[in-house]
């Protein structure tokens, strides 16, 4: 792993310098993103203008106020919906905790997850969840409206995208210390997201591991005040395998928590997939993938979930 991390450079972009959408400077970052999201299925994104970093802090104080909680408390946060609801004790992932919740930004969930955990109020945790969902799901946006404008297609396909990230959830994780501190461990195994896009920040503790096209697992390192943009599987399939679902992973050592927060932002649940013609030619590229209904996928996913897009919608 160390001697193709020395020799890959890991994409990394400003989006406070390129936000002027239809300026020179956005056509050129949408194509680097594109160029990026093609080559590495992911890329580094600072953009403190869109997510000031008092927010992320205000976040993960909250995470550690919430995942201190007791363990009965935690449990009540339930959800039919696989990923969402409470992730205790598990023992695929032993290490990991977590707490998913459906459309923070526009529903009633983050007061509801909140009013369940601290049932005397704790309004701060709330509006921090739901900005930080916000947020992170306009930036969603605005990477897809990058990819749309990096392959030059018309305008409409802008309602595409949108319609890709009319739904999220939001997911806070906390990992727990290894119980060897010298070797890595496998703290969240190898997966492609069922997602659009995703986009995961953390909180000092690194961790986060992407596998190369060649098979060699990569650490990255993400900055402090950034962001990694992950490419999901719905995406891939929209782009007609153009753009890459990078498989990831989290490996851990050492002494130290680690904590994490991610928006996955995907369609609905009745949206159909199509690849746009544009994206479609004889030689090059023919088409990889059927029509395919997103509820259905991820039906398939939860059961499926290693190399689900090819098995289920691959031609």
């Amino acid at each position: 792993m160390e001697s193709e991390s020395e020799v890959t450079m890991i994409p990394c972009f400003d989006f406070c310098k390129a936000l002027e959408e239809g300026s020179e400077e956005w056509k050129e970052m949408s194509k680097k993103v594109r160029e990026a999201c093609e080559s590495h299925g992911y890329f580094l994104l600072m953009c403190d203008e869109i997510i000031p970093e008092s927010v992320r802090e205000e976040m993960f104080d909250g995470m550690k106020e919430l995942f201190d909680l007791p363990e009965e408390t935690k449990q009540q946060h339930i959800c039919q919906k696989p990923y969402r609801g409470y992730i205790g004790k598990n023992s695929i992932i032993p290490l990991c905790e977590s707490f998913g919740v459906d459309d923070a930004p526009f529903s009633a969930t983050a007061e509801a997850l909140s009013n369940l955990m601290w049932p005397q109020g704790n309004p701060h945790f709330c509006e921090t969840l739901k900005t930080m969902s916000l947020k992170m799901l306009e930036l969603s946006f605005i990477v897809m409206k990058m990819i749309v404008e990096g392959y030059d297609l018309p305008q409409h396909y802008i309602l595409d995208v949108k319609n890709m990230k009319s739904s999220s959830y939001s997911r806070l994780i906390k990992y727990k210390v290894p119980e060897s501190n010298n070797d890595l461990e496998t703290a969240l195994p190898p997966h492609t997201d069922n997602s659009a896009i995703t986009i995961l920040c953390q909180h000092k503790v690194q961790g986060l591991q992407v596998l190369s096209k060649i098979g060699k697992w990569i650490e990255l390192e993400i900055p402090q005040d950034g962001f990694v943009v992950i490419v999901g599987d719905i995406l891939k399939a929209w782009s007609n395998g153009r753009l890459h679902a990078v498989t990831h992973r989290v490996a851990l050592s050492g002494g130290n928590e680690r904590y994490s927060f991610g928006l996955f932002a995907m369609p609905k649940e009745e949206m159909d997939i199509e690849v746009p013609p544009e994206l479609v030619d004889d030689q090059i590229h023919p088409l990889r993938y059927r029509p395919f209904n997103y509820g259905e996928y991820f039906n398939y996913f939860v059961s499926n979930p290693r190399e689900a897009l090819e098995v289920f919608a691959c031609l």
